[in-house]
């Protein structure tokens, strides 16, 4: 599995992909929390992270696809798939190897914007007038919804050949997850089932972290999702149908 790490990781470092990933994730965050006027931190006068924990999820929402989307899709289509199958390693650990890679580069395009805190922290009057737990609940929150994208993403990447149908797929399953049920249970035909209908969707999971409760429900809820998604892609690679 660390053989297949490391081979991920330095495919997308040769390739460039991580640096345009982070750089465009942190280009379009800087803009929207400290240059333009609807979502500045400095025009807003408040000294939070909204606009990082409400706007990042949908910037994930096409920055982790792109990255997941060669990761079996360009393997099956250069034909290297079946020679990957035959090492001695098992699916698990084929799925495990690039699911992380992908979540590794996800953290490291997270880590620069602890810089953001620090400078809203020393902006805030008085210093450091800024709600620290909430922002830990919120970044914890960030990195399980990375991880859920990317297990989406990788899913998405063995169930076709071509990147940019991938690519699709993943933002679109992504999207299906994320908002997807809110909206769903938004409509008034559900009755009470409205309820369980928005509890199955990732927002409301993370809307609650955002406020610094780090509930076992939320966090059973994310590893869930993510499993789910592994299994799948598991019993997809496992059955050599595709």
């Amino acid at each position: 599995m660390i053989q297949i790490l490391v081979k991920e990781l330095n495919g997308f470092l040769n390739s460039l992909i991580a640096y345009i990933v982070i750089s465009v994730f942190l280009t379009g965050i800087g803009l929207l929390m400290w240059v333009f006027p609807e979502t500045s931190v400095l025009d807003y006068g408040y000294a939070d992270m909204e606009t990082l924990f409400s706007l990042g999820p949908y910037v994930f929402m096409f920055l982790i696809p792109a990255i997941t989307m060669r990761m079996f899709a360009e393997e099956k289509r250069a034909g290297t798939i079946e020679l990957l199958l035959t090492k001695p390693v098992t699916d698990w650990q084929i799925i495990f190897g690039k699911y992380l890679s992908g979540f590794i580069l996800v953290i490291f395009a997270l880590l620069p914007t602890l810089i953001y805190y620090y400078t809203i922290y020393q902006l805030g009057n008085p210093v450091g007038n800024i709600d620290t737990a909430g922002v830990i609940g919120s970044y914890i929150g960030l990195i399980l919804l990375g991880g859920v994208f990317t297990s989406v993403g990788v899913l998405s990447s063995l169930i076709t050949t071509n990147q940019i149908v991938s690519f699709i797929i993943a933002v679109f399953l992504c999207f299906i997850l994320y908002s997807g049920f809110e909206s769903l249970a938004a409509i008034n035909v559900w009755g009470q089932a409205s309820v369980f209908l928005e509890e199955l969707g990732i927002l409301y999971h993370y809307r609650a972290m955002s406020k610094g409760l780090l509930d076992t429900r939320n966090l059973v809820y994310f590893f869930s999702v993510i499993s789910i998604m592994l299994m799948f892609t598991k019993m997809i690679l496992g059955s050599r149908r595709w």
